[in-house]
């Protein structure tokens, strides 16, 4: 049985941060759920020595709400900067900082800023492992949503392996209870779901699902201007380990 820790979850409120802070609990774990509505800001830093007293591990699931470049560098450099600094004064033992896969491939947009966001985790005082993630079931609807135009929804020529939050959050427990199967400080982990899918493609079955008369196109992503994503750089590695439904059965559950 794992040791219980205190640990402290940055994005709490988030996506992936409210089924970390489920899990973890489950898992008999005390929880610090970092977040502006608990009066933590990790981008200001208010609250944040207070709120990481006595904690062992800090997860940082934290999530910018800008993807323009500019912004997404600054919000994930000043947040990760101020959760080591911070972390080191408190005596945090590690941070998990969740990322994304194939995130070193790109120089542009918001992997720029998760570029960003793994260097200053990495050169900070907290010794940190990086686990990257797939992009999450939950995700597709708001892709749908912003390609919409009139009765079409444009996607991106997208090849992904698309996970569940609550498998990535699981992922994370793992770490934290060394039950990942990985060595023991290894730096760097993936967690994917199961299967490759096309983003045009889960578009279709969610569209169907819902019973909307969308029609789902698939077209080139001015956010991909190399054409990286159709070409597999956003899926795992080797090293990753598959978890969760597929899209489908997610979507059905």
């Amino acid at each position: 049985m794992a040791t219980e820790k205190k640990i402290a979850v940055a994005g709490a409120t988030g996506r992936l941060g409210a089924h970390t802070v489920e899990v973890l609990r489950e898992r008999g774990h005390e929880l610090v759920p970092i977040s502006r509505s608990t009066g933590v800001d990790v981008i200001t830093g208010e609250g944040l020595g207070a709120a990481l007293e006595g904690v062992q591990v800090i997860i940082d699931a934290a999530t910018g709400p800008s993807p323009d470049e500019a912004a997404a560098i600054e919000f994930f450099s000043n947040a990760a900067g101020n959760l080591q600094r911070a972390g080191a004064e408190r005596g945090v033992e590690e941070i998990l900082a969740v990322s994304i896969i194939g995130t070193d491939h790109f120089h542009t947009g918001y992997y720029a800023g998760k570029v960003a966001h793994e260097r200053v985790h990495r050169d900070g005082p907290v010794p940190t492992r990086i686990l990257r993630a797939s992009q999450f079931h939950e995700f597709v609807a708001e892709l749908v949503i912003w390609g919409t135009q009139g009765d079409v929804s444009y996607v991106a020529e997208m090849r992904t392996q698309l996970v569940a939050a609550r498998s990535v959050a699981e992922a994370l427990a793992d770490l934290v209870d060394g039950a990942d199967g990985a060595p023991r400080g290894n730096p760097m982990s993936e967690v994917a779901g199961p299967r490759e899918e096309r983003l045009a493609e889960v578009a279709k079955l969610l569209v169907a699902k819902r019973g909307e008369g969308l029609e789902i196109r698939e077209g080139e992503a001015p956010d991909d201007p190399e054409g990286l994503w159709p070409a597999g750089a956003l899926l795992p590695g080797p090293i990753a380990k598959l978890a969760g439904p597929t899209f489908e059965g997610w979507l059905n559950a």
